[in-house]
Order: structure tokens, then C-alpha cells, then sequence
């Protein structure tokens, strides 16, 4: 059996322009103090993180690696979330996605689309640099428009998404498992691979890629209700990080999983600092000690009422209570018997 690693921190609800969470250097040791052993660091952040340099230099990736582990922690993954966003993206969502790519191929989805696929074509680079075995990223959509649709979908409509999805991201899967490390999908509304059932769509259409692996959130999930506990029953080999999110849904006469267009404090479904929502982490923690989990245990910090340094303070506690560190040895170990083939077969009357 084995233990998990954590606490771990996701800086990008974090990184700001003032210290100390405008340097790697600062915002390491901060998150250190808190209490966290590991950060997930977004390489879209350039005041911490040169993604070009770190594809191109083990040097620089041994410079960053040496800052965090004299600040007290260690590089847990990489994540390309906005990128990877940005790799399959409707049009209706053109203008809106546009800003979480570099001014010079904003307005012009095909350039968009290249720059974002070189993004997380580099991360595989800076994450083999690194010495780094799992990467977090969102898939993008091409289908979420017709999720609940008024006409219905033409035939063949979704199966053609999914095709395309799996068509642009086969490659960078590829370059992710020449370098030995796996791509975990951040389950999600928003994107094509929102549940279950669309992530087994997308592993079949990438023809069950190794490296198309899952970063798991229960939070996802609670707005949806889903079970995210048998989720992990289902899915735990493909399971290769964890966002640690706290989430509630308190369905009304008025609003239930779509939450008629409210802003998050007025929703059903609402994102909460952790334990102030209902997931039910001990569940979680338990399930994941017993199918091996070993990643690492990361926040992410989203909550519409608790100010995020608080969030981030009282984090760090909460994960490291609730690590299983796993047994070597059985509970009733102190009652054997100490018997052998012979003895077992006389217990049961046999031979």
C-alpha cells in the first residue's frame, strides 16, 4: 500500500502582482509557511515561470527546482489549464477564450490554436526537464454548446467532436509519453470531457492513449451530482492527480444544476473553501489510500465567500489531516496462528 503526497498548493488563484506572490522565490516560501510540501505552478504566470526557457534549459529547471526546494517545497506538476483550453475552442467561445492567449494571435482562432498546441507541446519538454511524472491541464470543447439541445443534435454530430478532440490532442499526448509523463484531464463543465461517460468517449477516440489520464476533482462533480466516490471505483487506474475542491449544492423551487444564469454567491451549486462544503473527503481520502493513490494531494482554492488567504491558511491543516498514512501490517496481526499448508488443509477436513 502507499501513502499520498501532500499538502500541495495550486498557485494560480494565487499569483498577483504584489508580494509576495509576484515571485517564485516569495510565493514558494509562502506557501511553505502555510504548511504546504509541494505547489502546482500555472505556466501561464510568466512572473514565476518561463514555460520557453524551461523546455529549452535543464539548467534554468534545475535553477527553479533548487528556489522551491530552498523555500521548503517541491514542484508537484505543471499545469497548462488555460492553454490546453485554448486547443479546442467553439466559435460562439472566440472572443471570450481569446484573452487567455498572447496578444499577437488573438482574433484569429487557427493561430490560437498552434500557439496553444506548442504551449502544452512545451510543457511536456519543461516537465522532462523537471523530472516530473504527471501534468494538469483542461481538454478544451468543440460539443458543449449542444450539451442540452433545442433542436436535437444531428446524428454523428457529438461522435465528430470527439474525433476532432482526440485528433488534436493525440499528438501532444505523444509528446507526453515520450518524455514519461502523463496528462491528467481536469474533469470539467466547460469542457468536452465533463463526466465519466465523455472522458471514456475521448479515451476511445484517442484509441486508449496511456498518457490520457485524469486529474481528479470531486468538486466537478457535486454540481453535477455525481458520485464521486464511485467515480473513483470506476476510473482509479487512470487517476493521476487530485485537486483537493470543497463545492455544495442546495437545489431550490427556483434553480437546481444550472442555476438560472446567477452569479456564484446566488447559485444552487457553489465552489467553498475546504470544509465549509459537502464533499465528503474522508470518503475520498480512504477510496484513494485503497487503490494506491501515491500523487500528490494539490488545492485549489476557489470559494464565493472566504477570503482566499484564509482558504489557503486553513487548507494546508485540512489535507494533512486527512492523508492516510497507509499500514504495513494487518490489525488482527497479534492473533495468528502461524499455520502452514498442512494445518489449513486439517482445518478444513480435506486431505
Amino acid at each position: 500500500m502507499k501513502t499520498m503526497k501532500g499538502p500541495g498548493l495550486f498557485l494560480a488563484q494565487f499569483v498577483g502582482d504584489e508580494a509576495p506572490f509576484n515571485s517564485l522565490p516569495e510565493i514558494a516560501r509562502w506557501a511553505a509557511g502555510l504548511g504546504y510540501k509541494g505547489i502546482q505552478i500555472p505556466t501561464w504566470a510568466g512572473q514565476l515561470f518561463d514555460l520557453e526557457k524551461a523546455a529549452a534549459s535543464r539548467d534554468y529547471c534545475d535553477e527553479v527546482a533548487g528556489v522551491c526546494r530552498e523555500a521548503g517545497v517541491e514542484i508537484t506538476d505543471l499545469s497548462t489549464h488555460l492553454q490546453g483550453q485554448l486547443v479546442a475552442v467553439h466559435p460562439a467561445f472566440d472572443e471570450a477564450f481569446d484573452g487567455f492567449a498572447v496578444p499577437e494571435v488573438r482574433g484569429n482562432p487557427k493561430a490560437r490554436q498552434e500557439w496553444a498546441t506548442r504551449q502544452v507541446m512545451l510543457a511536456a519538454k519543461a516537465s522532462a526537464n523537471l523530472g516530473l511524472k504527471t501534468h494538469v491541464t483542461f481538454p478544451g470543447a468543440l460539443a458543449w454548446p449542444y450539451l442540452y439541445p433545442w433542436p436535437q443534435r444531428p446524428a454523428g454530430l457529438i461522435e465528430t467532436a470527439f474525433e476532432e478532440l482526440a485528433r488534436r490532442w493525440v499528438p501532444i499526448l505523444d509528446a507526453f509519453d515520450e518524455v514519461g509523463c502523463d496528462v491528467g484531464y481536469e474533469i470539467h463543465p466547460g469542457e468536452d470531457i465533463f463526466d465519466g461517460a465523455t472522458y471514456e468517449m475521448f479515451l476511445e477516440a484517442t484509441g486508449n492513449h496511456p498518457r490520457a489520464r485524469i486529474n481528479y476533482d470531486p468538486s466537478h462533480f457535486v454540481l453535477q451530482q455525481l458520485d464521486y466516490v464511485e467515480f473513483i471505483d470506476i476510473y482509479h487506474e487512470r487517476i493521476c492527480a487530485f485537486h483537493v475542491k470543497d463545492a455544495e449544492f442546495n437545489p431550490t423551487g427556483r434553480q437546481g444544476v444550472y442555476s438560472g444564469y446567477q452569479p456564484w454567491i446566488k447559485r444552487a451549486g457553489r465552489f467553498r473553501s475546504l470544509g465549509d462544503g459537502q464533499v465528503d473527503f474522508a470518503a475520498i481520502f480512504s477510496k484513494l489510500a485503497e487503490y494506491d493513490y501515491d500523487s500528490w494531494a494539490v488545492l485549489e482554492w476557489e470559494c464565493c465567500l472566504k477570503h482566499p488567504h484564509d482558504g489557503a491558511a486553513e487548507g494546508a491543516p485540512f489535507i494533512a489531516d486527512h492523508i492516510i498514512r497507509v499500514t504495513d501490517k494487518a490489525f488482527d496481526d497479534f492473533a495468528s496462528g502461524g499455520t502452514d499448508a498442512a494445518a489449513n488443509k486439517r482445518m478444513l477436513g480435506i486431505g
